[in-house]
């Protein structure tokens, strides 16, 4: 087992450090629940060098004024660390023996992943996972933003899951990640559509026409969607279509790393799936999918 979605630091902290100790603390954990390899992904959006790239995106016209305001508090409390230090302090793990990858959570940012794009060229990744967290800065899954939760009681919801679903085929056209992270995110606050069927459709086929992994995570078990990324629907639809997988925790604390690796693992057998997808320098390669620890 993988855990390919790992961060050091909760969203509620603005403080930023980056300690090996935490590093070596969530490995052991890791390790104890049968997962042989972490990626350490924080958010892009965390570092000062994506600040001074992309800050002021939510200025757009599509964007009402309480968002706006909302978006900015928001990054202006996120963007603390800096990036330089963060790689150096996973790759400095890594040379200590611990099973890490060097990994970033990017989000989408409409008409800039080409930017975007040419900052990560700079740094060594393994992975890439490709968000998609906000539409027009609209924070859809910010369950403490009252702005951002207010905004589930106007809009209907087909109409978001369509925006959602079409900024995430966005992302994955741009080939800018190599793995779709909690691919229906959308449903985390608890709101679906009658009929999911065409949107799972729809983000099965960009994983396929990509060439981009997905990952199962066990996140939305403790969110009001009350069930992993992704539904089983969507779920055996990737895997039908020959999408390889990442596991994942998207933990921001110790307590919820490797959180439910053995149902995720459960489930995945049960499509008939007996390998996932690791990754160094942005390059596949598999793992076999291991038997329960013992």
């Amino acid at each position: 087992m993988l855990d390919y979605h790992l961060h050091l630091w909760p969203h509620t902290e603005r403080r930023t450090p980056v300690v090996l100790d935490q590093v070596a603390a969530y490995c052991e954990r890791a390790r104890a629940a049968g997962v042989v390899e972490v990626a350490l992904t924080e958010h892009l959006f965390r570092f000062g060098q994506a600040d001074r790239l992309l800050r002021g995106f939510w200025d757009d016209e599509r964007v009402p004024g309480p968002l706006q305001r909302s978006m900015a508090q928001y990054w202006s409390f996120h963007a603390t660390a800096d990036l330089e230090h963060y790689v150096e302090t996973v790759l400095e793990a890594r040379r200590q023996g611990l099973p890490v990858v060097l990994g970033l959570e990017v989000d989408y940012y409409r008409g800039r992943m080409d930017e975007v794009a040419s900052l990560l060229e700079g740094y060594p990744f393994d992975v890439l996972l490709g968000s998609v967290h906000w539409v027009d800065a609209w924070r859809f899954d910010d369950l403490d933003d009252a702005a951002s939760m207010a905004e589930w009681a106007t809009r209907d919801v087909d109409a978001c899951w369509d925006a959602y679903t079409s900024a995430l085929e966005e992302l994955a056209a741009t080939r800018t990640c190599d793995v779709l992270a909690h691919p229906d995110l959308v449903k985390v606050a608890g709101r679906r559509p009658g009929r999911p069927a065409e949107w799972w459709d729809r983000i099965a086929e960009a994983a396929a026409a990509n060439q981009l992994a997905a990952e199962v995570s066990s996140a939305g078990w403790r969110k009001p969607a009350g069930e992993q990324y992704p539904a089983e629907g969507l779920l055996a639809r990737l895997a039908a279509l020959g999408v390889p997988f990442t596991t994942a925790s998207d933990a921001h604390r110790l307590e919820h790393v490797a959180d439910r690796s053995g149902e995720l693992r459960a489930m995945l057998r049960a499509l008939g799936v007996d390998r996932l997808t690791g990754f160094r320098r942005r390059q596949a390669h598999t793992v076999p999918l291991a038997a329960e620890p013992s």
